[in-house]
């Protein structure tokens, strides 16, 4: 099982460092190619997309998830941090494991 990320270029970039393919999408219309491309092939198990590649696909992304038990579709906040109104990357975390996690160096 393989992982994919559709992101910005950095984002990307950063990925394919630790080994994970991925494309650079700069709006919605790449981003439904790039979705498409990836829930195609069936070694991908999971898709990795920043907030800001997915949120102009999200019909998309949902029909997806419904209609197909793979590849799990993950969307993480991107360079910027995440959208307002939307949790971070700890928070999530956090919520998943249902401890607190303390970042930083303690004293």
């Amino acid at each position: 099982m393989r992982f994919f990320c559709i992101a910005d270029e950095d984002t990307v970039r950063g990925f394919r460092l630790a080994g994970v393919d991925g494309r650079a999408v700069t709006g919605a219309p790449e981003a439904s190619e790039a979705l498409g491309e990836a829930t195609r092939q069936a070694e991908i198990g999971i898709v990795v997309m920043t907030e800001a590649a997915a949120d102009g696909i999200r019909p998309q992304i949902d029909a997806a998830r419904l209609a197909h038990d793979r590849p799990l579709i993950v969307v993480i906040p991107g360079p910027s941090g995440p959208s307002p109104g939307r949790s971070s990357l700890h928070q999530l975390v956090q919520a998943a494991v249902g401890v607190q996690v303390r970042m930083g160096k303690e004293g």
